[in-house]
């Protein structure tokens, strides 16, 4: 939009969507952000983050702006200005660069490449072989008589919908590539196993089965199983290598099973709309977007500069205290454990990040690095998370990989009161969204091409605020109840995925986290005491944001004791001898030991 453009839309001109649009740019904004949000209405003056707005959320409305709006913002825009009105004035003094070209079917060439973050995963395949390390296990829980047959044709129907689900990643001179099959093809390919398993047998053939390796070159990266206990009892098991799709997919795929299982039990074809886009076409469009690597003017370039610069000279290792020594080869061996944040800490976090501008999850983050610091990780703090990457409208149905991974680095130095530290870490986590698409690999690649077998490159210790739209997986005629299941494996030292749990208010009801650990390194109970004591930093940081975070007290009432007047204690008996008495001793029991030294001459204590 031109800078000196009014902050009207023209109601009779249909936006890029080919919806007309109306009115102020104003009240075009205030029905974006209720749309984002989930809301009936959002005011002029509505507050994004203080209506229970996140990182997600401002993303999700920079896809909407600029498809309603055809302007192009910065997410620094929505950061900084976080009302409809404040962002409407933006657009309206600033020269907002048009809309990038949206996502649409792009020409194929006869061999696609994989994504960024594909190659990411392929890279990681190959260092490993085939293990779990990067599968995605959904295991569901059926009461009531489930169609088998309409089940098997519905997961074949989702297979087809959606190419990603059909892709095998061959190589050709040495470079992988997406061989996307046809659906004729990849339903003769896709497993499904259906067999009976008695209930105290389940957990064992769910664990196995959530530890199968894929060989991505030749197998559909989906399978599913269906352990029968009884006519009643059955449970479903997805199982999705993370080359295929994210957290995010979950939903698309719930979507689907959902519509088409109930067109089978109906024994009819389910009727779906036409995805606007594939997997392929994302892949395409975003190299296109990015230009080339090699062109300095690039936007791939820039934003690798960026990184090059924000990540120099970062530590080698990031971490806390472990139970046993770091392994010269890591297994990627691992541990779940549920954790949870009370819901009036919740409220407090909630509170304070609306005060500040800021969101929960830098809040949390802020608080992670400061307990690191405490626990003698230093003051270069780099933290990994992950960011969904849906940046159009046509990504949000497809069940792919987009999510990337990058490092937020914090520093602690100076002994900051909290209040510093979390506008620190405002700062570089806005800036690090504004430079999202640079994939994770291709980072360590540059930054640290001699890869420690040993340990995660860049950071060690991750975190991630699950705040993408929920999968509600039905089927008609069952209930249906996920179940928990662990692959056993642990790609970090420890990552923590967070859930923010609500009311129909929108109140806060606590945060949900399971914590994925390293048994190579740490025992439950260690991670369980640092997990506490992130908990009691955050409780003392909010109840006084202006002191310094090295005033905080981390130890318990009792661990003080333990190390004062415990482990510390000195006191002992001590008879009430004389030295020379002592000495007199000594001679009486050993007369011929070496008492003195000097040269080759030594004296006894006789």
């Amino acid at each position: 939009m031109d800078a000196e453009a009014p902050s009207k839309i023209d109601a009779n001109t249909p936006g890029p969507d080919g919806r007309p649009s109306s009115g102020s740019a104003e009240e075009v904004l205030c029905g974006l952000f209720a749309e984002v949000l989930g809301k009936d209405r959002v005011g002029a003056d509505d507050d994004l983050f203080a209506i229970g707005g996140h990182s997600l959320s401002a993303i999700r409305l920079l896809v909407r702006i600029r498809s309603v709006l055809g302007v192009e913002l910065a997410i620094r825009d929505v950061f900084d200005a976080t009302t409809p009105a404040a962002l409407a004035k933006r657009i309206a003094d600033t020269a907002a660069d048009e809309a990038r070209t949206p996502l649409a079917p792009m020409v194929r060439p006869e061999i696609v490449p994989l994504s960024f973050a594909q190659r990411r995963l392929w890279f990681l395949h190959k260092l490993e072989g085939r293990s779990a390390t990067y599968n995605m296990p959904l295991a569901l829980r059926l009461t009531g008589a489930v169609d088998t047959a309409a089940l098997h044709a519905a997961l074949l129907d989702v297979v087809s919908r959606h190419e990603s689900l059909r892709t095998v990643f061959p190589e050709v001179g040495g470079e992988p590539y997406q061989l996307i099959l046809a659906p004729a093809e990849a339903e003769g390919m896709f497993r499904w196993e259906h067999r009976p398993v008695p209930g105290p047998d389940l957990p064992q053939s769910l664990q196995e089965a959530a530890r199968y390796g894929f060989d991505l070159a030749a197998e559909l990266p989906l399978r599913a199983w269906l352990f029968e206990s009884s006519d009643e009892q059955s449970t479903l098991l997805l199982l999705l290598h993370h080359i295929a799709g994210d957290g995010w997919s979950m939903g698309p795929l719930a979507r689907d099973v959902l519509e088409a299982y109930t067109a089978r039990v109906e024994r009819r074809s389910p009727q779906w709309p036409e995805l606007p886009v594939q997997y392929a076409d994302y892949t395409l469009w975003q190299r296109e977007q990015l230009g080339d690597m090699d062109d300095p003017d690039s936007p791939y370039a820039r934003q690798v500069a960026h990184w090059l610069d924000e990540l120099a000279d970062l530590p080698a290792e990031v971490t806390f205290p472990a139970d046993r020594p770091r392994p010269a080869v890591a297994e990627y061996r691992g541990a779940r454990a549920p954790f949870r944040i009370d819901a009036e800490l919740h409220g407090r976090v909630v509170e304070f990040a609306r005060r500040t501008s800021t969101t929960v999850f830098m809040v949390l983050q802020a608080g992670m690095a400061a307990l690191l610091t405490r626990l003698g990780a230093g003051t270069d703090i780099a933290l990994g998370s992950g960011v969904a990457g849906r940046t159009d409208e046509a990504m949000d149905d497809l069940i792919g990989l987009f999510v990337n991974t990058y490092v937020l680095r914090t520093d602690t130095s100076g002994d900051p009161s909290f209040d510093e530290l979390l506008g620190r870490v405002r700062e570089r986590s806005v800036t690090a969204h504004e430079h999202q698409d640079v994939p994770f690999e291709h980072l360590v690649e540059l930054l640290n091409p001699l890869r420690s077998t040993n340990h995660h490159p860049l950071f060690q210790v991750a975190m991630v605020l699950q705040n993408a739209p929920g999968a509600e997986f039905r089927l008609p005629g069952l209930q249906v109840r996920s179940e928990f299941l662990t692959t056993g494996t642990s790609r970090f030292d420890l990552l923590l995925e967070l859930y923010e749990r609500h009311d129909d208010a929108q109140g806060p009801l606590g945060i949900e986290s399971y914590v994925e650990y390293s048994t190579e390194l740490f025992d439950r109970s260690t991670v369980e005491g640092v997990l506490a004591r992130w908990v009691r930093l955050l409780e003392q940081v909010l109840a006084d944001p202006s002191a310094p975070i090295g005033g905080v007290e981390l130890l318990t009432g009792e661990e003080r004791v333990r190390l004062l007047s415990g482990w510390n204690d000195t006191a002992a008996d001590v008879r009430g001898v004389s030295l020379a008495g002592l000495f007199g001793e000594q001679v009486r029991r050993a007369p011929d030991a070496t008492a003195l030294e000097h040269g080759d001459t030594k004296l006894s204590y006789g």
